[in-house]
């Protein structure tokens, strides 16, 4: 009994330590969506181009099968690669717009519309702590929130990190139905095909000149950010509740914006510290809870 109450709880710190290594791998997407000089919607292409090349090469290596039954499962590759589509572009259009602070915190309200959300998805009984953690996130974001106003970039940043928000917690929940049916990298793989054919018309819409210089930049976003971030994350929901693992993504902003600081010399303001670290303490929280209500199963 001893050793494997041990081995669960090495297992619970495993699977603790991989999500937040892969929340760490895509808030390297702030600092990117910020410094990249391309419009959104040819970066994300971009991204999703070497993304599936590395996710394809990833799947032949691990022989993780491609295949799939188009009639049973490939409405949910369409829909959950549209809501992807839409997280992105408007996720980058935020950090465009205003900065990375606002960009990555204004998107983290998607852990309160899940929280809310999942027990109308999968019929569980709604937990009261997760309300609260997320009052407590959207307290976070409340500072963030300046002057409402149209024109104004942060305003327009914070509402498209609202959109954001809202696709990527119906994608997650999507998936969260689905995700045992599936290898994550599989399911990432065709979901780029998906954003590839939706977005394809903007290589001739914009100027693509200037896309080699940016080539480094965009590979990296392609590989860690997204093959090898968003697998972690998706492969995550075979361990943690959605709700779990929404809010200890929330560990996202604060990464992002440390990294900006570093590499962008984007320093928030008192108002984005506060705010990050009323999330920081959701996070926390939540993953101490979640491993108390695993090892009391």
């Amino acid at each position: 009994m001893n050793c494997n109450g041990r081995d669960m709880k090495n297992q619970d710190l495993r699977n603790i330590v991989l999500i937040n290594f892969a929340m760490l791998c895509i808030s390297t997407s702030g600092a990117l969506g910020r410094y990249i000089d391309l419009p959104p919607p040819l970066t994300i292409w971009c991204r999703a181009a070497f993304a599936l090349l590395f996710l394809g090469v990833f799947c032949w290596w691990k022989k993780y099968p491609l295949r799939f039954s188009l009639a049973k499962h490939g409405f949910l590759i369409l829909l959950t690669g549209v809501l992807l589509t839409v997280h992105w572009v408007s996720y980058f259009y935020a950090l465009q717009w205003s900065n990375v602070a606002i960009g990555m915190l204004s998107l983290f309200c998607y852990p309160i519309l899940t929280t809310l959300l999942e027990p109308i998805f999968f019929k569980t009984k709604f937990q009261k702590i997760h309300l609260l953690l997320g009052g407590i996130i959207l307290l976070g974001i409340y500072f963030l929130v300046p002057n409402f106003d149209l024109e104004d970039g942060m305003t327009q940043g914070l509402l498209m990190g609202l959109l954001s928000a809202v696709s990527y917690a119906i994608r997650n929940l999507i998936l969260k139905a689905k995700i045992e049916t599936f290898n994550g990298s599989s399911l990432m793989f065709y979901q780029m095909v998906v954003m590839l054919v939706l977005l394809f018309p903007v290589i001739f819409y914009y100027e693509t000149a200037t896309v080699t210089s940016q080539l480094p930049f965009l590979i990296f976003l392609g590989l860690i950010t997204t093959a090898v971030g968003h697998t972690l994350f998706l492969n995550s929901f075979k361990h943690f509740s959605i709700s779990t693992a929404s809010i200890m993504s929330s560990m996202q902003p604060i990464f992002g914006i440390i990294i900006a600081m570093i590499f962008l010399q984007e320093m928030p303001s008192w108002r984005s510290l506060i705010g990050g670290t009323l999330i920081l303490l959701t996070v926390i929280v939540e993953s101490l809870r979640s491993v108390k209500s695993k090892n009391k199963n």
